[in-house]
């Protein structure tokens, strides 16, 4: 029996949702392969390739067979691609000369992708830890993380990767102030056009194991001393605002999956474009849901990274690109 009292029966939203292509007319947010970057692991040698187990489906592939990966990826319309190399251990020390290297697997890469494929856009990590003994993004000294040590150090790898073709220099580091001391030093050397993606609300969050399982950079110790607390959101701002204030360009959330509050109070704040990284962990996560029949890979996926979208970010960093590039496609 219907009683006025307690409901407009002229209202009726379910009226929007009576079939698929109602409901695709009515839909807000709209999850684009345009929206998407895919990280890649790069290896040296020559046709090699190493399973990361705690990433089904992802691997590590040498230069050649990243470069097949990446025009694959821009004919499927994947815009970007973020770079991460893995540095023998012989090559690693405590001041990440390797890093800086011009000849160096980070700066090769660069440079034969610009030249196979020039349209796509890179995004190349800038921090200590790959190319570190002691598995730290900064410089350690007497078990102590060295702020303005490191700058010098992540502006002579910014300016090789500049050097090379990057795109974008992605400081994932959280030393303060990093990124006016990259962006100071990208200027003086004629780079003005090269831009700068900070991992600004970058936390210390336990989602990451997995990444650091595939580039073998555990830290000797933590990283809460320069991560952000996971427990705080408004010094997100702070940290977001400090980074535009010394040049980036676009600013990320990281992780995504547990900080899509962050990415919209960013989002929110700002006027340049917003990343979130959908990292190691939350993706292991949807995998193994997906492995045991406890999830439809493809709905999960697309839900998570629509989310994502819908709490504002612009960009998504995501190891599910090529699968999520596929699927919109089809």
């Amino acid at each position: 029996m219907k009683d006025s009292k307690y409901f407009n029966s002229n209202i009726r939203l379910r009226r929007l949702r009576k079939n698929a292509a109602t409901r695709d007319l009515a839909t807000e947010t709209r999850l684009h392969t345009k929206n998407l970057v895919w990280p890649l692991f790069i290896l040296e040698g020559e046709n090699q390739r190493q399973e990361v187990k705690s990433m089904p489906g992802v691997e590590k592939l040498s230069l050649n067979l990243i470069i097949k990966e990446a025009k694959e990826a821009h004919e499927l319309g994947i815009p970007g691609l973020a770079l991460f190399p893995v540095i023998p251990d012989n090559k690693k020390d405590k001041k990440a000369s390797e890093s800086k290297n011009p000849n160096g697997l980070m700066q090769t890469a660069i440079k034969e992708l610009k030249k196979e494929v020039p349209e796509i856009v890179l995004f190349t990590d800038v921090a200590m830890d790959p190319y570190s003994t002691d598995g730290q993004d900064g410089l350690v000294e007497n078990g102590e993380i060295l702020n303005d040590e490191t700058l010098p150090i992540l502006a002579e790898m910014a300016l090789a990767q500049a050097k090379a073709g990057a795109d974008f220099i992605a400081p994932s580091d959280m030393m303060d102030h990093r990124i006016g001391y990259i962006r100071q030093a990208l200027d003086a050397q004629g780079f003005t056009n090269t831009g700068i993606m900070s991992y600004a609300a970058k936390y210390a969050s336990a989602f990451y194991g997995p990444f650091r399982d595939a580039l073998d950079s555990a830290p000797n110790g933590d990283k809460k001393t320069y991560q952000m607390n996971p427990a705080n959101s408004k010094e997100a701002l702070s940290e977001v605002s400090i980074d535009i204030n010394e040049g980036a360009d676009i600013v990320m959330v990281k992780p995504a999956l547990a900080y899509l509050d962050i990415i919209s109070l960013v989002k929110t704040n700002v006027n340049i474009p917003v990343a979130a990284y959908n990292v190691s962990g939350e993706y292991a996560m949807l995998k193994l849901l997906a492995k045991n029949n406890l999830a439809n890979e493809k709905e999960i996926v697309l839900e998570s990274l629509t989310a994502m979208k819908r709490a504002g970010a612009d960009l998504i960093f995501t190891y599910f690109a090529k699968d999520v590039a596929e699927w919109l496609k089809s």
